[in-house]
C-alpha cells in the first residue's frame, strides 16, 4: 500500500491515541507533528481515488483527492498544527485526544469520496467535539456536553436516512451532487444544514463552544461548521433556498453579536454570521460564488481561529470573558491586541486582509447573477460585521474604560500560534493567488480595483462612525438574551413536567376510582353471594329449580337470537 491510499485522517485519529502515553516531549512531538505530516500526505495526494474497498457490494471510495477536498484538507491540517501549539500547555489529556481525532475526522469527511465514509467521518467529529465541551470539566460544561451531543445525533441520524433513502431509490453511493427534490436528498441537505448552524437549531453553537476551555473553542470554531460548509458546495450547488438560509444566517449573527456582552459567545454568533455568507455562496452556485464559499472558509477558519486565540489568551491570563469586566488589556497585552486587531480587520473584509480577498467574491458573484436584492444585503451585512466584531471585540476587550487588570501576554506557544495566523492574514490579503490556485474553479478575479478598495473602505470607515456614535447604546450590561434553544432548554422541561404532574394525578385518580369500583363490587358480593346471604345460604329445592330454569331460559333466548 502506497501512502496516496493511506486515509490522512486516519493518521490523526491513530495518532491521537498515542498522546495519553508519551512524555511532555513525546506528547509536543505528536501534537505538532502528526498534523504536519498529515499536511504533507494531503498535499502530495494524486487527483482521483487512491483508496477504496469493497463492502457487499458497494466500493467505498476512503480517498479521493481534487481541487475542493485537497484545500479544505490542507486548512484543516493547518489548523490542527496552529491549534495545537496554542494548546501546548493544555493540561487536559482527554481534551488533546478529542481535538487530534476531531482534527482527524474533519480530514477525513473532505477527502470521502462516498456516503458511508463521509458518515464514518462525520460521526467521528460529532462524538470528538462532544468530548471536546465535556472536557472542560464542572456541571456547566456537563450539561451543554450533553445536550450539543443530543443535537448532532439528530443531525447525524438525519444524515443517515437520508443517505439509506437515496441509495434504497437507486441513488449513486458516490459522494457527488445531490437532488433535493427527493426525500433521500431532502434529508441529507438537513443533516448537513444542521452542522452548518442553519436555522432554526442555530443556537446549539452559541450554546456550546464558549463553554469548552480556552483552547478547545479554537478547534471548535475550524472543523463541524467547515465541514458542513465542504458538503454543501460538494453536495448542493446552486440549491435556490440555500441563499435565503444564508441570509437569515448573517443577520441573525449579527443581532445577537450585538446584544452580546460575553467576548467569547460574540464570536460563536460571529461564526454562524460568517458561515451564512458561505452558504449564499453555495447557494449563487456559480464558479466566482463556489470559488468565494471555499475561499471565504479558508480565510476563516484562520481569522475565526486567530480571534478566539486572542480571547483565549485573554480567558487564560485574567479567568474572565465578559466585556463589562474587561477593557484596557493594551496596556499589558500588547501582542495579543495587535493579534487580535488584524483578525478583527480580517473578519470585517479590510483591504489588504485574507477576508477582503475571499468574501468579494461572494458579493461580486451576486452582482454578476443580478441578484440585487442579494447583494444589497451582503453590502448591508459587511457593514454589520464590522461592527460586531471588527469594532465590538476588540474595543470592549481591549480598550473602552480601564478594567484595572495588567495580566500580560500569554506564553510564548499562544503568542507565536496567534502571529502565525496574523501573518497568514496579511500574507493571503495582500497576495491571494496562492490561495486562489487552490480553489476548486479557475479564478479570473482581481480584488483589488480602484472602485472595489474605496467602496469597502466607505463601507467600513461609515461603519466604524456609526458605532462611535451610538456607542452608548452598544455598552453592555450583566444580561442574558434569549435564543432558539430556550425552546428546550427551558420551556420544554417546563411542559414535560406539567405533563408528567397532570399524569401523576390522573393516574392516581384513575386508581382511587378504580379502587371504589372494586369496593363496591366487593360488597355486593358479599350481599348476594356471602354466607348469610339469600344466594351464598342454604338453598331449598325450590329456588335450586327457579335458578336453573331460569339459566335455561337465558340460553334459550340466546341460542333464538343468534339462531
Amino acid at each position: 500500500m502506497t501512502i496516496s491510499a493511506f486515509p490522512p485522517g486516519a493518521l490523526l485519529i491513530l495518532g491521537a491515541m498515542l498522546l495519553p502515553f508519551g512524555g511532555p516531549r513525546t506528547r509536543t512531538a505528536l501534537m505538532l507533528g502528526l498534523p504536519l505530516a498529515t499536511l504533507w500526505v494531503v498535499w502530495n495526494l494524486p487527483d482521483g481515488a487512491s483508496a477504496t474497498i469493497a463492502v457487499f457490494n458497494y466500493e467505498l471510495i476512503l480517498v479521493r483527492s481534487d481541487a475542493l477536498g485537497r484545500l479544505f484538507a490542507i486548512i484543516f491540517s493547518l489548523m490542527a498544527f496552529a491549534g495545537f501549539l496554542f494548546a501546548l500547555r493544555q493540561r487536559s489529556t482527554l481534551e488533546l485526544v478529542a481535538a487530534m481525532t476531531y482534527a482527524g475526522g474533519a480530514v477525513g469527511v473532505a477527502l470521502a469520496g462516498d456516503f458511508v465514509t463521509l458518515f464514518v467521518f462525520w460521526e467521528i467529529m460529532a462524538l470528538a467535539s462532544s468530548t471536546i465541551v465535556f472536557s472542560a470539566g464542572g456541571r456547566q460544561s456537563t450539561k451543554v456536553a450533553m445536550r450539543y451531543f443530543q443535537v448532532h445525533m439528530a443531525g447525524g441520524a438525519l444524515l443517515l436516512s437520508g443517505i439509506l433513502v437515496h441509495v434504497t431509490a437507486g441513488g449513486s453511493i458516490t459522494f457527488d451532487s445531490v437532488d433535493t427534490n427527493t426525500l433521500g436528498g431532502a434529508l441529507i441537505l438537513a443533516g448537513v444544514l444542521l452542522n452548518a448552524a442553519a436555522p432554526p437549531v442555530s443556537a446549539w453553537l452559541p450554546d456550546a463552544y464558549p463553554e469548552a476551555s480556552y483552547s478547545g473553542m479554537v478547534f471548535l470554531s475550524a472543523f463541524t461548521t467547515k465541514a458542513a460548509v465542504y458538503a454543501l458546495i460538494r453536495g448542493f450547488p446552486g440549491t435556490e433556498i440555500l441563499i435565503w438560509i444564508g441570509l437569515f444566517m448573517i443577520f441573525y449573527g449579527i443581532i445577537y453579536a450585538l446584544l452580546e456582552n460575553d467576548m467569547r459567545r460574540i464570536l460563536a454568533y460571529s461564526i454562524v454570521n460568517q458561515v451564512g455568507f458561505m452558504v449564499v455562496g453555495v447557494g449563487i452556485g456559480t464558479e466566482m460564488a463556489l470559488n468565494g464559499a471555499a475561499a471565504h472558509a479558508f480565510a476563516h477558519i484562520i481569522y475565526k481561529a486567530l480571534l478566539l486565540m486572542s480571547a483565549g489568551a485573554v480567558l487564560y491570563q485574567t479567568g474572565k470573558r465578559k466585556c463589562t469586566d474587561l477593557g484596557g488589556l493594551f496596556q499589558s497585552m500588547p501582542v495579543t491586541t495587535v493579534c487580535g486587531i488584524i483578525g478583527a480587520l480580517s473578519i470585517s473584509s479590510f483591504p489588504w486582509t485574507s477576508g477582503f480577498v475571499s468574501k468579494s467574491m461572494i458579493n461580486d458573484a451576486a452582482g454578476h447573477e443580478h441578484l440585487a436584492f442579494t447583494w444589497f444585503l451582503l453590502m448591508a451585512a459587511s457593514a454589520g460585521v464590522f461592527l460586531h466584531a471588527g469594532i465590538k471585540f476588540p474595543w470592549f476587550v481591549f480598550f473602552q474604560k480601564d478594567s484595572g487588570l495588567r495580566s500580560p501576554d500569554p506564553p510564548w506557544n499562544m503568542r507565536f500560534a496567534m502571529i502565525f495566523f496574523a501573518a497568514l492574514c496579511i500574507g493571503l490579503g495582500i497576495w491571494p493567488q496562492p490561495l486562489y490556485m487552490l480553489l476548486p474553479f479557475p479564478v479570473a478575479y482581481e480584488p483589488y480595483t480602484a472602485a472595489h478598495v474605496v467602496n469597502m473602505l466607505q463601507l467600513l470607515m461609515f461603519s466604524g462612525l456609526a458605532f462611535f456614535l451610538m456607542l452608548p447604546l452598544m455598552r453592555r450590561t450583566l444580561t442574558i438574551t434569549l435564543d432558539v434553544d430556550w425552546i428546550y432548554r427551558r420551556l420544554a422541561p417546563i411542559i414535560v413536567r406539567r405533563c408528567a404532574a397532570i399524569t401523576l394525578e390522573l393516574n392516581a385518580r384513575a386508581r382511587h376510582t378504580m379502587l371504589q369500583i372494586h369496593s363496591e363490587v366487593a360488597k355486593l358480593t358479599r350481599n348476594w353471594y356471602g354466607e348469610n346471604s339469600k344466594l351464598g345460604g342454604v338453598q331449598t329445592v325450590g329456588s335450586t329449580i327457579a335458578i336453573a330454569l331460569f339459566v335455561f331460559a337465558i340460553i334459550l333466548l340466546w341460542d333464538l337470537f343468534t339462531a
